[in-house]
């Protein structure tokens, strides 16, 4: 169960306390202006960083399904576990990740996130725990939404308080500094919590995600997720490995835990259902408790 639970620790990155909802207005700043009044200077990086985030939001798979099985690789501490699971993704509906006992193929949990809750199976002991993300402390008080994880499992951009980025969410973003000959950062800043993406220059395809967040009084936290083994689903490119790191000084003892996903064989592949329905026989256990219970260990 700990190694399905922990992914809702890896995803959390410590970012923004009551973040913007998914239908409010975003109410940070413009970092880069991207249309209006502006000196020579100005205009000229504005066209520059417009043009670059085009090539990067080009890179959007059209695909309404991602489903691959997969191998799930968790890292922490003394512990190293690799167990063969399945992905099932459809674009603003679910993720769901299954894990299966090794050999006999039998599953063990289930993590599934839809917009407006999260639902985690324990197969071995018949529990389960769901809730919306604002019933469970941890994911509300961290400002996580369906839509930041979707950004992140399907290689997009993303923004708080915003579905799916769009030409419109561009003055949000800015160019890094940090240009090297084959990759250029797009960097998001709000508040306390800080994204940089890295993008090949010549395909604009994101290549690692980074989210940092530092408070001083929630301590540093840090999330890098990377891209690679890029194959095709339909017209457009998607990484079938996915690896995210994530470190945290927030609780009592430091944390590193590192995952690994490989995907054999992504595919855009309808025909199964989006929610799970959970048996009768399960005993519903408190969210809170189990994940405060994961992160005292």
């Amino acid at each position: 169960m700990s190694a399905i639970t922990c992914m809702l620790l890896l995803v959390s990155c410590r970012t923004q306390k009551n973040a913007v909802s998914e239908t409010g207005k975003n109410t940070g700043s413009a970092v880069v202006p991207v249309s209006g009044k502006a000196s020579a200077g100005q205009q000229s990086q504005s066209v520059e960083s417009y043009a670059f985030l085009e090539k990067v939001a080009a890179n959007r798979v059209y695909a309404k399904n991602i489903v691959s099985d997969m191998s799930f690789t968790l890292k922490s501490g003394n512990n190293d576990i690799t167990v063969p699971g399945s992905v099932h993704m459809r674009r603003d509906e679910v993720i769901r990740l299954q894990l299966f006992i090794p050999l006999l193929g039998t599953e063990v949990g289930r993590i599934e996130f839809t917009p407006n809750e999260v639902l985690i199976i324990d197969r071995m002991h018949k529990e389960y725990l769901r809730g919306d993300y604002n019933a469970l402390d941890f994911l509300r008080n961290n400002g996580i939404s369906f839509y930041t994880l979707q950004a992140l499992f399907w290689n997009e951009l993303s923004a708080p308080g915003v579905k799916t980025v769009s030409q419109n969410d561009f003055n949000m973003f800015k160019l890094g500094s940090a240009v090297t000959a084959t990759s250029t950062p797009v960097v998001l800043e709000k508040g306390n919590l800080k994204y940089n993406w890295t993008a090949s220059n010549s395909t604009g395809q994101i290549l690692m995600t980074n989210v940092e967040y530092v408070s001083t009084g929630s301590g540093a936290s840090s999330l890098m997720w990377l891209y690679s083994d890029f194959k095709n689903i339909g017209t457009k490119l998607y990484p079938a490995r996915q690896e995210f790191q994530f470190s945290t000084t927030a609780t009592k003892t430091a944390k590193n835990v590192k995952v690994t996903i490989d995907m054999s064989d992504p595919k855009d592949k309808d025909g199964w259902e989006t929610r799970t329905q959970v048996s009768s026989k399960y005993k519903r256990v408190d969210a809170n408790v189990l994940l405060s219970k994961l992160l005292k260990l």
